[in-house]
């Protein structure tokens, strides 16, 4: 069983650095919904054991990649390959290689645990003892063996997507999907999904694409893919973008923010720009930068000033000039049953 309160780190792959072929890859992605595109010729590449994951706000393009992987869209352009050669969408063995977690939860609330798994089992061709014994292995490992008696309709958000998790899992895809699979979670249980996706990641010999709009989680993934309006703007780990920013961030709280950035700029000659209220400066040895600071203003100009490292939500705004909660424009597809 893995422990709920070890903290989730990101580690390296340990299959990553024998991959040379990308597992999976996307080439021009094209995806348009009337007038909106919402897939701009996005192409990328996983690599075979590498958790990767997409990141921007909502309308960035990373749900209708999803749904275009799980079959669910097809695109008006481009292509997906899998191992170097093209996939259909209607291959019936592309079931097979994927698994899928969808961002709204889907088990029977009246189902035991064991039941919800042995029906996902059974959608996928596992019948018997191969079933049974699958089944049983994928409740040890998401350390539920306990409780697989219980009705899950009882269970906390939490324990629900651990098993959404292993039912996923349970025919043994190569490829793991999933779209804001810890939206709504708690710290806790954010930090133990985290920690059997990482443990399951190693011992079922995983490839995980995952879309994300929560900087936290996007820390934890092996490398990013950054999308803005259906494009891809950036990809590599979560430290080599989060050093592009570089040196410190310093944070000004006082009036009128677009005013004090702009005296910021005229007294001290520092690149300063207002987010979400605050005026944020970047400089290297950001704490040399404070008695400056305090000095150059009057009393009372600053109410307060804190200083921190750059973090993936600072990536995203030096890279599009958006924070990750400013949502960008959609347009829904028409609603249609999902396929699993």
């Amino acid at each position: 069983m893995v422990d709920s309160r070890m903290t989730p780190a990101p580690l390296a792959s340990p299959v990553t650095a024998l991959s040379s072929v990308p597992l999976l890859q996307l080439d021009g992605l094209t995806r348009r919904f009337k007038s909106r595109v919402a897939l701009d010729g996005l192409s990328l590449s996983v690599r075979a054991g590498e958790i990767v994951g997409l990141l921007g706000p909502n309308g960035a393009g990373k749900s209708t990649t999803f749904q275009v992987l799980a079959g669910l869209l097809a695109p008006d352009a481009g292509r997906i390959l899998f191992e170097g050669r093209p996939l259909s969408l209607h291959d019936p063995s592309l079931r097979q290689r994927l698994g899928i977690i969808f961002q709204r939860g889907s088990l029977d609330d009246l189902m035991s645990a064991r039941e919800n798994l042995l029906l996902g089992a059974r959608l996928y061709g596992l019948t018997g003892e191969h079933a049974r014994t699958r089944v049983e292995e994928m409740l040890r490992l998401i350390g539920l063996e306990a409780r697989g008696d219980e009705r899950v309709g009882t269970w906390s958000g939490g324990m629900r997507r651990r098993l959404e998790l292993a039912r996923a899992l349970v025919h043994q895809p190569r490829v793991l999907l999933m779209d804001e699979p810890t939206q709504g979670l708690d710290e806790a249980s954010f930090r133990s999904f985290w920690a059997h996706l990482r443990a399951l990641r190693d011992t079922e010999g995983l490839t995980v694409l995952l879309t994300t709009h929560r900087a936290d989680e996007a820390q934890l993934c092996d490398r990013l893919a950054v999308l803005d309006a259906g494009r891809l703007v950036a990809m590599d780990t979560p430290a080599a973008l989060t050093a592009r920013v570089g040196g410190d961030l310093l944070i000004l709280e006082g009036r009128e923010p677009e005013a004090l950035a702009a005296e910021v700029r005229e007294r001290l000659g520092l690149e300063a720009r207002v987010v979400e209220g605050h005026v944020q400066v970047e400089a290297e040895r950001g704490h040399a930068l404070v008695p400056r600071l305090v000095e150059a203003f009057p009393a009372g100009r600053l109410a307060a000033v804190s200083l921190r490292r750059p973090t993936l939500a600072d990536v995203f705004l030096q890279l599009t000039g958006r924070t990750l909660g400013a949502d960008q424009p959609t347009a829904e597809p028409s609603k249609r049953k999902s396929r699993r």
